[in-house]
């Protein structure tokens, strides 16, 4: 046994030494830094880039080795309170709530702080979670889907009134969903003809390791639906398919995006049954929640995003810099015209897509739905961090590797935690989306390139 472990250091000694380095660095970042930091933070991010790139590129075929590394690193943040994020404080709020009978669809903290919609005394660390969610998020009523709310609710009564004991539930959630995201994902990759090391492009990611089980992002829980759902359908199993990609939606609403693109590869009757099976699948999940006004409610909350809040833009911000500096238009309006004109152009973007593709083939139809997130997102006058993630795992299933380059830059916008009023800096936000849009140019040059040598090829023979 001795000389079998010694054997295992000598070949790996490298790849354990950058591991255990990495695991110092999520340490402290769990436990030992504030979000205003922006140099400490960004110091982090950068070194755990490049180790996470080292691991890779070191043990790629070492399935065992980075399965081990990726999930030790998750559980360093099993005790920690997330430091970049305070939505964990809605959630608990909400499954405290669901917990005592009541809908979060229909009353804002506000209103049950101010009133009398329920005792005080019945949620648990009432006055800990009002005060930490913050004013923007106590004024409005819950976004989470449904399916959200139930986990949100189950984390609350398996945390028995504690807020660590809430954060833990919630954090195994998000483990265990990386873990079938790559389980599902390395099948689907294989399908695809791909090497299925890619997924640890991923599940070693730190934007994902961050974010999701640090920062508590449903985002990976979504993921790992929709992910276990593509790969159904790789395997001509739709009707499995359909009500896994219902809870996807049911979780977190981006995956509705790609519904449109499934006309293709599925054919119309299939598509019809599809839509059908995932629509009555949300339906049953919303029906504990209905109220007469539960949709008005429900779509203010979420028109919110498109209309009044902006981080992070890409387009937006030139779109903006031009309207005010030239045309003196008032940024308040601005966001509110340029939020409603966005969903009409993602929805041409997607009609485009659905009936301009050969969708037919699975890695088109996932190249599709890469374009139109990226399309969305670099639209969007709202791009937090984790949101990137959904590209990070449509990537590693395409030809294009540019959501990774984007998963770096994207740390840059942290820079508005720096300061109380958290402003952003423009010149780092150019820094960003330069590089994203190079590599982008580059990836599309190069991928036209291999396409026209293919065809060249196929003529001669």
């Amino acid at each position: 046994m001795p000389s079998q472990f010694f054997t295992y250091w000598k070949l790996h000694r490298t790849s354990i030494l950058l591991a255990c380095l990495s695991f110092i660095f999520y340490t402290v970042f769990a436990y030992d830094l504030e979000r205003d930091d922006f140099i400490k933070l960004i110091a982090l991010f950068a070194a755990l880039f490049f180790l996470c790139f080292k691991l890779v590129q070191f043990e790629k075929w070492n399935f065992n080795f980075l399965l081990i590394t990726g999930l030790l690193f998750r559980l360093v943040f099993i005790m920690a309170e997330p430091n970049l994020s305070q939505d964990f404080y809605r959630f608990i709020w909400d499954g405290e709530l669901i917990k005592n009978g009541v809908n979060p669809y229909l009353y804002t903290p506000n209103e049950i702080i101010g009133g009398s919609k329920l005792v005080l005394s019945e949620i648990e660390n009432s006055k800990m979670l009002f005060d930490g969610m913050g004013q923007l998020s106590a004024r409005h009523f819950s976004n989470y889907p449904p399916l959200n709310q139930i986990i949100f609710a189950i984390s609350s009564f398996l945390g028995g009134g504690s807020i660590l004991g809430s954060l833990i539930v919630m954090r195994l959630f998000i483990i265990g969903a990386d873990l079938g995201i790559l389980y599902f994902g390395r099948k689907l990759i294989q399908n695809l003809g791909a090497s299925n090391h890619l997924a640890f492009w991923y599940f070693l990611n730190p934007l994902v390791i961050i974010e999701l089980t640090g920062n508590l992002h449903f985002e990976g829980v979504m993921l790992f639906l929709f992910v276990w759902s593509l790969y159904l359908i790789s395997q001509q199993k739709w009707k499995l398919a359909a009500p896994v990609y219902g809870l996807a939606i049911a979780l977190k609403l981006v995956p509705l995006l790609f519904l449109p693109l499934f006309l293709k590869h599925l054919g119309l009757k299939k598509s019809v049954f599809f839509y059908l099976i995932v629509g009555m699948t949300c339906a049953i999940l919303l029906i504990p929640f209905y109220s007469p006004i539960f949709i008005d409610n429900y779509s203010k909350t979420v028109g919110l995003w498109f209309s009044n809040f902006e981080f992070n833009a890409s387009i937006y911000n030139l779109v903006k810099k031009i309207g005010v500096d030239f045309y003196e238009a008032k940024p308040w309006e601005l966001v509110k015209s340029y939020g409603s004109l966005v969903p009409k152009i993602v929805i041409a973007i997607a009609l485009l897509l659905t009936f301009f593709r050969q969708n037919q083939q699975l890695k088109t139809l996932l190249t599709s739905m890469l374009i139109l997130l990226t399309s969305y997102y670099l639209l969007s006058a709202t791009v937090h961090p984790w949101y990137i993630i959904f590209l990070v795992v449509l990537c590693v299933f395409t030809n294009y590797r540019f959501p990774i380059v984007w998963s770096v830059t994207v740390v840059l916008s942290y820079f508005a935690y720096a300061n109380p009023d958290y402003n952003e800096h423009l010149g780092l936000l150019a820094v960003e989306y330069i590089l994203v849009f190079g590599y982008l140019g580059y990836e599309i040059s190069k991928n036209n390139t291999i396409k026209t040598r293919f065809r060249k090829k196929l003529l001669k023979n």
